[in-house]
């Protein structure tokens, strides 16, 4: 099969190879890869900047995935020969990524892929749904009712946390700038433009300076900072991105709970992956209602310019999500 190998954190370019088709073990199945989508991630793997993931070399990188079981190994029940399938499966340390054109991949990570999406758009989800699932609901248990604030909103991760906050009938603000409002608006929740309008502000207007239940951080940083100043006394901040230093005592002065999410871990350590495919299923389902789509960049990329795709990414150029056409 035809691979793309890394061999240098340093040089950091994918070399085209020939590579052995991999045997299905027990508990996995083989999948034909239709599309892989890239996530910030992937390109921090690529470049040696994610120690915690980077898999020894050379290695085929790549998380995200949707194609078509080829082979099914012994003990796997969930899936038969031909199902359309995508799921969060590898390119971090010791699991083969999805720039490749086939990947045997552990069974309990995948879900069937939704029928009313393409190859293209089931690779885009995985990764970021699964991000904004494990923080908005199995973290901050969000509930109808609730005002929810989406830092980043109109991002990879921002947007479907989003979509998510909707369909579990929560009222639901994002934080943009420039044409982000637009993507949040066309999603069903208010979009707050950060340029304009300060924490103090935003938290009058739309919650009578209470703050917010629940706040989902998608950026880190100083916006998690202010994370604290916005969110309701015993409210919840989530973010995925807290892995710079803060200040806690804002938000325990508010009684809030913060929860980290690292999606990553299910692979690296082999906890709960049954739980991701778990997930994947729910959001099947929320797909194929109508309430949950991701937004995919119209730019069309192959293994021949996965170069380029991950540029597009690191350089902050794409339309929410970025995904690379492995096979037709």
């Amino acid at each position: 099969m035809r691979a793309l190998i890394l061999d240098d954190y340093e040089v950091a370019q994918f070399r085209s190879a020939q590579i052995d088709i991999p045997a299905p073990k027990a508990g996995e199945v083989l999948v034909r890869i239709k599309a892989s989508g890239v996530n910030p991630i992937d390109y921090k793997i690529r470049t040696g900047k994610a120690p915690y993931a980077m898999p020894a070399l050379p290695a085929v990188l790549g998380t995200d995935l949707a194609g078509v079981v080829e082979a099914v190994g012994e003990g796997v029940g969930a899936f038969k020969v031909g199902d359309e399938v995508y799921g969060l499966t590898g390119g971090v340390r010791g699991l083969q990524g999805s720039l490749a054109e086939f990947a045997a991949v552990d069974a309990r990570l995948l879900a069937l892929k939704p029928k009313n999406l393409s190859m293209r758009d089931a690779a885009a989800l995985p990764l970021v749904v699964l991000t904004a699932w494990e923080g908005l609901i199995d973290r901050a248990a969000v509930r109808p009712g609730q005002k929810v604030l989406v830092t980043g909103g109109s991002g990879g991760v921002g947007h479907l946390v989003v979509q998510l906050a909707l369909a579990r009938g929560a009222d639901v603000y994002a934080t943009v700038r420039n044409s982000g409002a637009d993507i949040v608006k066309s999603l069903g929740a208010t979009p707050i433009d950060v340029g304009t309008t300060t924490v103090a502000e935003y938290v009058a207007k739309y919650t009578d300076g209470k703050g917010f239940d629940v706040i989902y951080d998608t950026v880190g940083g100083p916006v998690l900072d202010a994370a604290f100043e916005a969110i309701a006394h015993y409210g919840h901040v989530v973010s995925c991105a807290a892995f710079g230093n803060h200040a806690l005592a804002t938000g325990s002065l508010r009684c809030a709970t913060l929860s980290g999410v690292f999606v990553l871990l299910p692979m690296l350590s082999g906890e709960l992956r049954a739980h991701h495919g778990d997930i994947l299923r729910h959001v099947t389902e929320l797909v194929e209602a109508g309430r949950v789509k991701p937004i995919v960049d119209e730019r069309r990329f192959t293994l021949d310019s996965a170069m380029a795709a991950h540029a597009l990414v690191e350089q902050g150029g794409a339309a929410v999500k970025v995904v690379i056409d492995v096979a037709a």
